[in-house]
């Protein structure tokens, strides 16, 4: 799931996307947060050895952290290797992380990473403000990108039907 495409902005390097989250939620916000990693697991992640797949982000104690992120083992890296699967505390501050604690309580939202990118010698997470969507809502979007795609082809002149 690694893709290292360029960014728009500020030199950032995109390690992996979360297109799963889009396809199952709404992103109403987005946010940028820092990630406390040890070196083998930067290592693992400079490889792009990362899924976004499947996790989520919790608040605890006032403390940010995403669970079911994984970071393979680093494979030169030997006792130095951390659990793939561990709780990574994620860098915002206490502020931002109190009114999304708020939000995610009371209206029902939940906090998705969406994407993993360096920013500078810095490793980033970007995470999204998330309402789910209901089967007849991904229909909805499914049916959209397909007008999309018969309209672009359509002016490209690759038109048959």
């Amino acid at each position: 799931m690694a893709d290292s495409k360029k960014a728009g902005k500020g030199g950032s390097k995109i390690i992996a996307q979360n297109k799963k989250a889009y396809h199952d939620y709404f992103v109403d916000e987005k946010y940028e947060a820092g990630i406390a990693l040890y070196g083998t697991e930067v290592k693992s992640v400079r490889a792009g050895a990362v899924n976004l797949k499947d996790s989520y982000c919790e608040i605890d104690g006032g403390e940010l952290f995403a669970i079911g992120f994984h970071i393979s083992p680093y494979e030169k890296g030997n006792i130095f290797n951390r659990e793939p699967l561990r709780k990574k505390k994620l860098l915002m501050h206490k502020r931002e992380i109190m009114k999304l604690h708020g939000l995610v309580a009371q209206k029902g939202y939940t906090l998705i990473p969406l994407s993993l990118y360096f920013s500078g010698a810095h490793v980033k997470m970007e995470i999204g403000l998330c309402r789910g969507k209901k089967l007849y809502d991904k229909r909805d979007s499914a049916a959209e990108r397909e007008a999309d795609r018969k309209i672009e082809r359509h002016m490209k002149g690759n038109y048959t039907e």
